[in-house]
């Protein structure tokens, strides 16, 4: 199964996607992964990232740190996976790689795909940073514009799409 949870900065998606997770989960023999892809660039990263692990240290994720190329992490066919998340994995791939947008989204719809494949169950986290309204340069435009694809592409082949709106999963989109 394939699940996107996406919203604006603060909205709850990060817990909603976990507690997506933990129901997904028949036993322990399920591994949780936790695929996390900030770049701790600056204190307010890390914070961040201390912030997030704090919140799920007990609930039994396994965390693996992959800023760029998550299609190589090693992974069993009964894991479940959160991506955490498709903005900071974007921005990784787009700014420290020099890609261009329409490599950005083909190498990271693949690896979606390919990581989708290889699991049942994926849940990818991604930020709605669209609805600001303020005016951002080109290169900031092309990351925009490249993550708005990818989310569009993993709506399209989901099987759950959530918006999370002050803590509440609303749902977007249901194949059951």
């Amino acid at each position: 199964m394939l699940v996107l949870v996406y919203g604006g900065s603060g909205s709850g998606k990060s817990e909603i996607a976990e507690d997506y997770c933990l129901n997904l989960r028949k036993d322990s023999s399920h591994k949780m992964i936790y695929l996390a892809t900030m770049e701790p660039f600056g204190k307010e990263a890390e914070e961040r990232i201390k912030r997030h692990r704090d919140l799920r240290k007990n609930k039994g994720f396994v965390t693996i740190e992959k800023t760029c190329d998550i299609n190589e992490i090693e992974v069993k066919k009964d894991d479940i996976i959160l991506l955490e998340c498709m903005s900071n994995l974007v921005a990784n791939e787009f700014f420290t790689k020099n890609l261009n947008n329409e490599e950005v989204v083909k190498k990271i719809s693949l690896d979606i795909k390919n990581l989708s494949d290889r699991v049942e169950n994926l849940i990818i986290v991604s930020n709605d940073i669209f609805s600001s309204g303020e005016e951002y340069g080109k290169e900031t435009y092309e990351y925009m514009k490249a993550l708005g694809e990818i989310n569009k592409d993993i709506a399209k082949k989901a099987d759950v799409v959530f918006e999370a709106v002050v803590g509440i999963p609303v749902i977007k989109k249901s194949i059951r």
